[in-house]
């Protein structure tokens, strides 16, 4: 073991790297050798620590199984042409993750520590950040309540993690969704804008419904009305409708997404009218019928832009336009994954180099 300023580090006896098959990576199966630990124990954090991946010894009574006081985040490392090693807007995700933390009732992690985690982390594992076109290493930061006991409260203790995962593509063409009206992901004044596991947990029956119908993704709607266009189950959604760009506003039932963020950002920078407001269903729907659609996508961590081709409601597929190489959303996406490899100039300060 390796005492540094703030880390304890104990590297691997055996490297896996070897054993992967980088042709052939499956989203969020294949792990880097190591991950970060920190412990929230007395009012603060301590044993920070880096230390070979592997499995967890946990009380059957943690808290975090049984309550659901459990968060993450989604982000990745990007390896550029010159080799460099780089995060994307990573204190987006520190801040966001605290956020989470906040609305959950769970310690906050200081940004330094979140930040040096990654970093740390991503200098010992640089090897296993893939190259190709596509890929990346994807991290997930996480933390749960780690109290043994089975009662009703807020945790004392907290686990916060980091692991790594050398990922291809998340969605390899463009999707087929379906606007949910029956089932709910989240209502106001519950925990929709936080990233919890419970939200997920929640979408997968519905998700499961969907996905026999030939689906791979529910358009959620509000959960009173089912009127208002909210987001996707793994991306924010974002349109073109009459040549303006238009997203839901965030609130309390929305994941204020990064990517969703940075695309805003893009499209005012290109001098585009960005309206983030309420969408209706039939506004969406009549746009369709009437031709004023002319993009619709998602946007997220693993989705980055991912084009929708099929839009079902109350029975009816509506087919869309294929979105080609100079459509907003696939000029959006080639800027955004050109800054993040390096292939681009970063004008507007979003990268974070590591090593």
């Amino acid at each position: 073991m390796v005492e540094t300023k703030t880390f304890l580090i104990e590297k691997t006896k055996q490297s896996r790297l070897g054993e992967v098959d980088f042709n052939n990576l499956q989203f969020g199966r294949t792990f880097a050798d190591h991950m970060f630990v920190a412990d929230y124990q007395n009012g603060e954090w301590q044993a920070l620590r880096i230390i070979p991946y592997g499995d967890l010894p946990l009380s059957p009574a943690t808290m975090g199984i049984h309550y659901a006081q459990s968060i993450f985040e989604g982000m990745k490392a990007f390896k550029t042409p010159q080799g460099n090693i780089q995060l994307f807007r990573p204190l987006e995700n520190a801040r966001r993750l605290n956020r989470s933390a906040e609305r959950m009732c769970m310690a906050t992690l200081p940004e330094e520590i979140f930040i040096e985690g990654l970093t740390k982390l991503l200098e010992l594992d640089k090897n296993w950040v893939p190259g190709g076109e596509g890929e990346s290493l994807y991290l997930r930061p996480f933390m749960f309540a780690s109290d043994e006991y089975v009662g009703l409260k807020v945790s004392d203790n907290y686990r916060f993690m980091i692991i790594a995962s050398p990922v291809g593509a998340y969605y390899s063409k463009p999707v087929r969704v379906k606007i949910e009206t029956h089932y709910a992901r989240a209502v106001k004044g519950g925990v929709g804008a936080a990233k919890a596991a419970g939200n997920y947990a929640a979408s997968l029956y519905p998700a499961k419904l969907a996905q026999n119908e030939g689906y791979d993704q529910l358009i959620w709607t509000d959960g009173i009305e089912h009127r208002y266009i909210e987001e996707a189950g793994t991306m924010n959604l974002i349109f073109k409708i009459d040549g303006k760009i238009i997203s839901p506003e965030l609130g309390d039932t929305i994941l204020p997404g990064i990517n969703r963020k940075t695309v805003l950002e893009l499209a005012r920078h290109e001098g585009y009218s960005v309206e983030e407001r309420p969408l209706t269903v039939e506004e969406l729907v009549t746009a369709i019928q009437k031709g004023k659609l002319e993009e619709a996508f998602g946007a997220g961590t693993a989705a980055v832009v991912t084009a929708i081709k099929t839009i079902g409601h109350d029975g009816i597929d509506y087919e869309l336009p294929d979105l080609d190489e100079n459509s907003f959303a696939m000029q959006a996406k080639k800027k955004l994954v050109d800054i993040q490899t390096g292939k681009a100039e970063d004008t507007f300060n979003w990268i974070h180099t590591v090593c």
